[in-house]
């Protein structure tokens, strides 16, 4: 029944919780307790040399009789490397690291080595173990981790232009002999495919090889694509830019023909052009007709014609030729009586362009001009400031002896000769006319027309004139008219009423 509780009955959280809790502190008191000091990593390089320390510390009434290295390179393989003992000294007993192994100091409270010309195969875990009296044996470990620089390298593969439309490895990288493993990746602008391999060596150390395929063509050849290393011994990653190497038969056109080979025409000339991976080893010229004609000279790649006659009304053929193949190319060159003029730049559009260039001149110049003429015409008209001071009016007669003078046939018809009607009328309705100078400055409390305050208008206007012109209200002997003008006003008739202040 026990045995079926034990199969199908869960255990509580709690209880898991307290395990948990159990577990942690039984670790703290491990590590409290722990009075064998190491280094719980360390880092080395192959040829090189490795310190392990290793100290006993609060050692209080525990006797120290003894202190051993122990190298396990893998799990469950245990050898001695060193012993010290404080009556005995040192010993080494024999393994692979006899020779290359030694005490710091040779003493039982640091009994530190040094691990000289080390290998790949040292990697491991390496016990400072004391024998102590009465607690027994306490030890620390230490693991030591070897790396290895990676040996990079990268080249292109040469190749041919693919007919098959298989992609082939182009290029190469690789990471020899590293730990931990190198990553390869690649840049390039050629579409290509990488495929990555990994090879793991006797000594732990792994080899990474990497490769990058593509459809080669021939416009692939001389493309750049990139192979970047990363590792973790490298300070930054190592880059290896390469130039595809795709090799192809070559490609050959002829120039310079230009249909205007007359007679007599000298110093004609056709280029034989070619492209090829290897470059083109030999060009040939040939005619179709027969031998080469007398004015003909070959130069290279070139072929010149010193004279055009009707022995050049042939066929040209270049050949070329480099490891992959030969091309050739042809031109039939036709020799005419006289020679073809060569329609030039057009001399309309040029012209066209000139008249266009004059009369954009033109029209700047005549703006500036009216410009000039209409700033000349406005001074001369006064549309600008006033240049001189205006004459002063000239005094007509007093309002009162405008107000009181009767209006006959006569007086409008002086009105109407040496004083033009205005643009503004007024209405001739029955709407009463006020008699602004019906009321005195001296009346009590002040005139109407001041909205009863002090006379606005005090002291005469003074002109630059001999003339001057006297106030309302006052005689031409400037006394002051006591009674105020009359109220008969005739509609339509100007008047002057006394200044307000506001």
């Amino acid at each position: 029944m026990a045995r079926d509780c034990a199969k199908h009955c869960p255990v509580s959280p709690m209880k898991n919780s307290l395990l948990v809790i159990a577990a942690i502190l039984l670790i703290i008191q491990a590590a409290s307790c722990q009075r064998v000091r190491v280094e719980t990593e360390v880092e080395a390089y192959p040829t090189e040399s490795v310190d392990l320390r290793c100290q006993f510390v609060d050692g209080g009434n525990t006797k120290l009789t003894q202190v051993s290295w122990i190298w396990e390179p893998t799990e469950g393989q245990r050898d001695n490397i060193a012993v010290f003992h404080p009556t005995y000294g040192e010993s080494f007993p024999e393994s692979p690291f006899s020779g290359r192994v030694r005490f710091i100091k040779g003493t039982l409270t640091s009994p530190s080595i040094t691990i000289t010309s080390l290998k790949m195969a040292d990697a491991g875990r390496y016990t400072c173990e004391y024998a102590t009296y009465p607690s027994g044996n306490e030890q620390g470990t230490t693991n030591l981790v070897m790396l290895a620089k990676p040996k990079n390298s990268a080249a292109p593969v040469v190749v041919q232009a693919s007919t098959s439309g298989e992609p082939v490895v182009v290029a190469q990288c690789e990471a020899a002999d590293s730990k931990p493993a190198a990553t390869i990746k690649w840049m390039g602008a050629v579409g290509g495919t990488e495929n990555t391999t990994s090879k793991k060596g006797p000594d732990g150390t792994v080899t990474v090889r990497s490769d990058y395929r593509i459809v080669p063509t021939p416009e692939d050849n001389g493309k750049e694509v990139t192979c970047i290393i990363s590792q973790r011994t490298q300070d930054k990653p190592q880059t290896f830019p390469m130039k595809l190497a795709v090799e192809y038969p070559p490609t050959v056109s002829i120039v310079g023909y230009d249909n205007n080979w007359y007679i007599g025409r000298t110093d004609a000339v056709l280029t034989c052009q070619a492209t090829g991976n290897p470059a083109p080893t030999t060009v040939t010229w040939t005619v179709m007709s027969g031998p080469m004609p007398d004015t003909v000279q070959i130069n290279a790649n070139k072929l010149i014609v010193r004279k055009v006659d009707e022995a050049v009304n042939t066929t040209f053929v270049c050949e070329v030729k480099n490891r992959l193949g030969v091309s050739k190319h042809q031109v039939t060159t036709a020799v005419i009586e006289q020679r073809k003029i060569t329609a030039g730049p057009s001399t309309a559009g040029i012209i066209g362009g000139i008249i266009g260039v004059v009369l954009f001149l033109l029209a700047i110049v005549g703006a500036v001009i009216i410009l000039v003429r209409k700033r000349k015409q406005n001074a001369m008209n006064g549309d600008g400031p006033p240049k001189h001071k205006p004459p002063p009016p000239v005094k007509a007669g007093s309002s009162t002896e405008m107000l009181n003078k009767p209006v006959t046939d006569s007086v409008l018809t002086e009105l109407t000769e040496t004083q033009p009607f205005s643009n503004v009328y007024y209405e001739t309705s029955g709407e009463p006319v006020t008699d602004l100078d019906a009321c005195d400055d001296n009346t009590v409390g002040g005139g109407a027309a001041n909205g009863g305050g002090p006379a606005a208008l005090e002291d005469s206007i003074q002109y630059a004139d001999v003339d001057e012109a006297l106030p309302p209200y006052s005689d031409a002997d400037d006394h002051h008219v006591d009674e105020p003008p009359s109220a008969a006003v005739a509609r339509g008739e100007s008047f002057v009423s006394a200044a307000m202040y506001v």
